[in-house]
């Protein structure tokens, strides 16, 4: 019941976090839509838990699952630029809707891997995490940086607003 309350309190932050993030502009160069990477990196040591028992299969299926989870994610992110020149992440319920499935998607394997150790399991859920959030961030940020981009064309040849 506690992580299940636990994980209830992360995704109400998270979408918390995204409809707040949607009123503010991206500040400077986008860097930080890539923050979240080098914070994945500390479960990496994790891989060499040596009472993980995982499987190539496991491990190859954990990551195709996570990068199939990564496209709706990279289709409900998007960015303009607003009246003030500034660029924004674009509101979108799309994103909202995606992340409650991929939430549901998640319980639901939980408890159809139930009979995975428990720390295997942990493990198969951070290699979706990263295989999801990696390509995410990344395909963000360089959205991100098309959108700014084309404002500093526009201005180098005076057609900025």
């Amino acid at each position: 019941m506690v992580p299940f309350l636990m994980m209830i309190v992360i995704v109400g932050l998270v979408l918390w976090r995204r409809i707040r993030a949607s009123a503010r502009p991206v500040k400077g160069k986008g860097l930080k839509l890539l923050l979240p990477l080098p914070i994945l990196l500390f479960g990496i040591p994790g891989l060499m838990n040596p009472q993980l028992h995982l499987t190539l299969k496991e491990v190859v299926l954990s990551i195709l699952l996570g990068l199939l989870m990564s496209v709706p994610m990279i289709w409900t992110t998007n960015y303009e630029r607003r009246e003030d020149g500034r660029i924004y992440p674009v509101k979108s319920k799309a994103f909202i809707i995606v992340i409650l499935v991929l939430i549901g998607l998640r319980l639901g394997l939980r408890s159809y891997l139930s009979a995975l150790d428990p720390i295997e399991l942990g493990m198969l859920f951070y290699l979706i995490a990263v295989a999801y959030v990696v390509p995410w961030r990344v395909v963000s940020f360089l959205k991100f940086r098309r959108v700014h981009r084309i404002e500093d064309r526009l201005s180098d040849h005076g057609l900025s607003q």
